[in-house]
């Protein structure tokens, strides 16, 4: 099922989660190596020195409350699991990680955000162990009702409808004369999955023979979708033209439109609802644990 919406949600607040943890993080590191090199100068305007200590000392009292905050939060899901008696496997952490590289629309899609926010996999990887973490908290005292999933759904409906997809795998190369000669090999029977490993600029999808997966056609660039939706399956276009390049298009397969129903979105309208639900009593859930620990501040 295509819910593109949801799904951008999803990784929207994956990524949000993370990024508060990657500042709280690396604030955490800057603030203990300029305090323990305090007579270091990181600047100087004109004859002025400007020292790690005054840099610290500025960056705790704009950042630093925040950052520790942050940091206290993970601590207390890491003590509450062990109080619970509860674990998070690297074979969670893995298959949400497969979950959401999906959403975000491919490995190369996640990629791309994962460089837009200076962020490495590693560190989502850390993130992603501290949210299910979160989940397995609060998750056995939320309750969704049928008549939330309903209402739900009624008001969400579009977002669960598959739209038209097509699969399709592509060769991109820089220019025209190279996308003929593909074309013209391909004509003669040549594989399209080895031209792709050998010829194709698209790191993304080379190794995989050129394969995009399924993709709605607003999903894809104006002048690609075009050409993907109309090849009938197992045809090959001529040199497709973008931003990007020349692209070889061969089309795999094909879905049709399908109006969602009801019962069958269930469980994801399900999880949808206790996603939002866990996010919105994090906040409560964080302040009562806080009180319950004896929780000191030295910054």
């Amino acid at each position: 099922m295509n819910n593109s919406k949801n799904k951008k949600d999803v990784v929207i607040f994956a990524l949000s989660i993370a990024l508060v943890v990657v500042s709280a993080v690396a604030l955490f590191f800057v603030l203990s190596t300029y305090k323990a090199k305090k007579d270091n100068i990181v600047a100087r305007v004109g004859d002025a020195e400007i020292t790690k200590e005054e840099l610290f000392e500025v960056l705790s009292k704009v950042n630093g409350e925040s950052a520790l905050d942050s940091i206290i939060n993970y601590k207390i899901i890491d003590l509450e699991l062990e109080k619970n008696k509860l674990t998070v496997t690297d074979e969670e952490v893995e298959k949400e990680l497969k979950k959401i590289i999906e959403d975000a629309g491919g490995r190369e899609a996640f990629d791309q955000m994962l460089a837009y926010y200076s962020y490495t996999e590693e560190d989502f990887k850390k993130d992603i162990r501290s949210n299910t973490g979160i989940r397995k908290l609060i998750e056995p005292n939320i309750k969704v009702t049928e008549e939330e999933m309903k209402k739900f759904f009624e008001e969400n409906k579009a977002s669960f409808d598959q739209q038209e997809q097509v699969k399709a795998s592509h060769i991109l190369v820089d220019d025209e004369e190279t996308a003929k000669e593909i074309k013209s090999k391909l004509d003669k029977g040549e594989d399209f999955a080895k031209l792709a490993k050998e010829y194709s600029k698209d790191t993304g999808t080379k190794e995989e023979g050129g394969d995009l997966g399924y993709f709605t056609k607003d999903s894809m660039l104006k002048e690609f979708a075009d050409v993907a939706f109309a090849l009938e399956v197992n045809k090959i276009s001529g040199p497709v033209k973008s931003q990007y390049g020349y692209h070889i298009i061969k089309v795999v397969d094909k879905k049709a439109a399908v109006e969602a129903t009801y019962e069958d979105n269930k469980d994801k309208v399900k999880e949808t609802i206790t996603e939002q639900k866990i996010a919105a009593e994090a906040e409560t859930w964080f302040k009562n644990k806080k009180e319950e620990y004896k929780i000191e501040k030295f910054l």
